[in-house]
């Protein structure tokens, strides 16, 4: 029997994830209101999109968990300053006690 879950799958739902959370965002930010305006979107509707892009947040993370990827990285410049610089040691030929 076939994982249901299978690597497929789950890149196929997040990229529906990512859709959806661009298509809402995109939804928020074309209806904002200008200038002291009032918006044009209901309370309930503000609300119900908040809600569903909570919903889609949980879940790609819940993906990510199951892929075993970490949500904590940020992308960074090639020419950013590295935090932290790995040294390496080099035993010497002589014998310490």
């Amino acid at each position: 029997m076939e994982n249901p879950e299978s690597s497929t799958e789950l890149s196929k739902e997040q990229q529906i994830m990512r859709a959806m959370r661009k298509t809402l965002t995109s939804i928020v930010r074309d209806t904002a209101p200008r200038d002291g305006e009032p918006s044009p979107l209901r309370h309930d509707t503000v609300e119900n999109i908040r809600m569903c892009l909570g919903l889609i947040a949980a879940r790609e993370a819940e993906l990510a968990e199951l892929l075993g990827l970490s949500r904590n990285e940020r992308p960074h410049y090639s020419d950013e300053p590295v935090a932290a610089q790995a040294m390496q040691f080099v035993a010497s030929g002589k014998k310490l006690n």
